[in-house]
């Protein structure tokens, strides 16, 4: 293999300005990022209480950083220690910005770390006045708006766990994840906007409280409407109006107490309930933000996404920083395809998040932000959710600014936290992620568990690492939890995508290697889609995978007919309908194809995989473990994948 080419490096100077060179000094190793990763992997009681340190976490350390266990998911960091995720966002209390909301609509509002510190002081009241305590559940239908970062910090500081979706899920998609988790409160947004247009979220809202047993409903915006009539709701500005601002007494805990609650795609049934811990999630988000990304208090942060994806989790931690959280809500091409760089200009965005597929987007747009933009303070941009491909990086060096880190990200929803990424002590090289992350042992394997070379393998962590899941919930035996990640090699994190190790110390990535749906960046279950499909009566079977295209992903969907029905347009139309109405956009397939039969395994299972590979021309590793592999020919060199 030849190292890819270079397109960036870091100067002197800005290395050694940086937070990653201050902490590789006080390591010992004066701006060696290799040899400080390996030991931060070697010494992990020593890089972890560095770590602490050095973070300026706010909370009692303890006397150990960390502590072997049995088996990599026993290992123990900070056993003693006792912290609050909410209290170490909250300690600034002054007149300057801690979030700027935009909305697609053109509103934009600022709260600063003062008012924010307030508000999160009476909406603490509320949830305590509501019965929540330790260990309850806050689950949220909510935009990326002010509110919803309030309710986060809100229901942290008591101790409580918070788990949000997203408004664009269906009442489904929704009550799939919400309703698992029986939560006391649920906070939502009655409607939204996007591109233009209102969206309806109450029957979202309806279902979650039919199938839960919700004390309370919280809605943001202008009151109860019609809609929820007969449901325990109220008007979040009524809620909230017996509480003036106070002192917050902040319920420090240990280190692994749960904190949020996120969701898997949902690939071989209802989405699983990840549940990551507070201090897990605070000093893993800290460590990315201010050594990888070298984030700087005062600095404009941004990320595009949405509260049911675990970005979401992962910028708000910036306020622990000293950051100012810049955050968009609707349609990132809305009014214009220009709309998020013009936000970059009006907010001086210096670190500026996004999504390989808004990348791709803006360069088939034809945008050339160098030409009509200045950019000024812009000095990051962050990549994740897919691949990014090489061409994109010549296109950001070339159209938008020359001087500046293009760091392509990935880890997920798993960890909640990334597993490569940026580094502002190394070279950018084309089409590559930096680095390992410090504290991350990450190999990658073939299907034997050797390490390989040359060639993509399975992407694996053999350590513990900080957000490792505290569990699954409703798990109780950990079987579910295990069979996700230590099941394919015992001991060892398998992460479920297909990455290549560079000589350079970078990687790259072509994939997932299951089942998972990754359509632009957001991973997604097929399961969520079958659940539809089923409700339609012309469907026999269907079975969905993801066609690699242009550096995304699309999903394509194959159903068999039941007798004397076709696929015509007007059944496309309602497949692709009800899909949307009961999953979400996202879900939604961009090719719908009959098929005469679907490849199932001995089990009786449907076997996407192969289906998968076929469709990219890939050699299918099992055949004998189908029961029928002549239907894998029906997949073969379809002309409808070909553009």
């Amino acid at each position: 293999m030849m190292d890819s080419e270079i397109v960036w490096t870091p100067s002197e100077a800005q290395k050694k300005a940086s937070a990653m060179w201050a902490f590789s000094q006080r390591a010992g190793f004066e701006g060696d990022y290799p040899a400080l990763l390996d030991w931060s992997i070697r010494e992990p009681e020593a890089f972890h209480a560095l770590l602490w340190d050095a973070l300026g976490i706010v909370g009692d350390k303890g006397e150990a950083a960390f502590r072997a266990g049995p088996t990599i998911k026993d290992a123990q960091f900070y056993p003693g220690a006792r912290l609050n995720y909410a209290e170490n966002l909250l300690q600034s209390r002054d007149a300057a910005p801690a979030i700027i909301a935009h909305r697609d609509d053109g509103t934009r509002r600022e709260i600063s770390r003062a008012a924010l510190y307030d508000e999160v002081s009476r909406m603490v009241q509320a949830l305590r006045a509501a019965g929540v305590d330790q260990g309850d559940r806050v689950a949220a239908i909510v935009t990326h708006d002010i509110e919803a970062i309030i309710g986060y910090l809100a229901t942290a500081a008591i101790g409580a766990i918070w788990s949000s979706c997203s408004p664009d899920f269906g009442p489904e998609g929704a009550s799939d994840r919400l309703c698992q988790i029986d939560p006391k409160i649920l906070i939502a947004v009655a409607g939204y906007g996007y591109g233009g247009k209102r969206i309806d979220v109450t029957p979202a809202i309806r279902a979650v409280a039919e199938g839960t047993r919700l004390e309370k409903i919280v809605v943001i915006g202008d009151g109860v409407p019609e809609t929820l009539s007969g449901l325990p709701a109220i008007a979040l500005a009524d809620w909230l109006a017996p509480f003036a601002p106070g002192e917050i007494a902040f319920n420090r805990l240990p280190f692994d107490t749960p904190l949020a609650i996120l969701y898997s795609s949902g690939t071989t049934g209802k989405p699983k309930c990840i549940t990551h811990s507070g201090g897990g999630l605070l000093i893993q988000h800290k460590k990315e933000q201010v050594l990888h990304c070298d984030l700087k208090p005062g600095e404009n942060f941004f990320y595009f996404t949405t509260c049911g994806w675990m970005m979401w989790n992962w910028q708000v931690s910036g306020l622990a920083s000293g950051a100012t959280l810049v955050t968009f809500d609707g349609n990132p091409f809305h009014p214009a395809p220009n709309a998020l760089i013009d936000l970059i200009d009006a907010e001086d965005i210096a670190i500026f998040g996004t999504s390989a597929k808004y990348i791709d987007a803006c360069n088939k747009a034809g945008l050339k932000p160098r030409e009509t933009h200045r950019l000024e303070k812009l000095r990051l941009i962050l990549s994740t959710g897919s691949p990014l491909i090489a061409p994109s990086f010549d296109y950001i060096y070339r159209d938008w600014k020359a001087d500046l880190l293009l760091a392509s990200i990935s880890g997920g929803t798993d960890i909640c936290a990334c597993f490569l990424g940026g580094n502002p002590l190394l070279p950018v090289r084309r089409g590559e992620l930096q680095c390992a992350l410090l504290g991350m042992d990450v190999d990658t394997l073939d299907d034997e568990g050797h390490p390989v070379s040359g060639a993509p393998g399975e992407f694996v962590c053999r350590n513990a690492h900080l957000s490792m899941p505290v569990r699954f919930w409703g798990d109780p035996d950990g079987k579910r939890y295990h069979e996700s990640y230590f099941a394919r090699f015992p001991g060892i994190w398998a992460h479920g995508d297909y990455v290549e190790k560079r000589p350079s110390g970078g990687f790259i990535i072509h994939g997932r290697s299951d089942t998972t749906l990754n359509p632009g960046g957001v991973r997604i279950g097929t399961a969520e889609i079958y659940r539809q499909t089923e409700t339609i009566p012309q469907i026999g079977e269907a079975i969905a995978v993801g066609q690699d295209i242009a550096g995304d992903q699309r999903v394509i969907l194959f159903v068999t007919m039941r007798d004397g029905a076709a696929l015509d347009e007007a059944l496309e139309k309602t497949i692709r309908a009800r899909i949307r109405s009961g999953a979400s956009p996202r879900h939604v397939p961009a090719r719908i194809i009959a098929v005469a039969a679907i490849p199932r395994t001995r089990s009786g299972k449907i076997s996407e995989i192969a289906v998968r590979d076929v469709i990219h021309g890939r050699p299918v590793k099992n055949t004998t473990a189908l029961t029928n592999p002549e239907a894998l020919d029906l997949y073969r060199d379809l002309p409808q994948l070909r553009d």
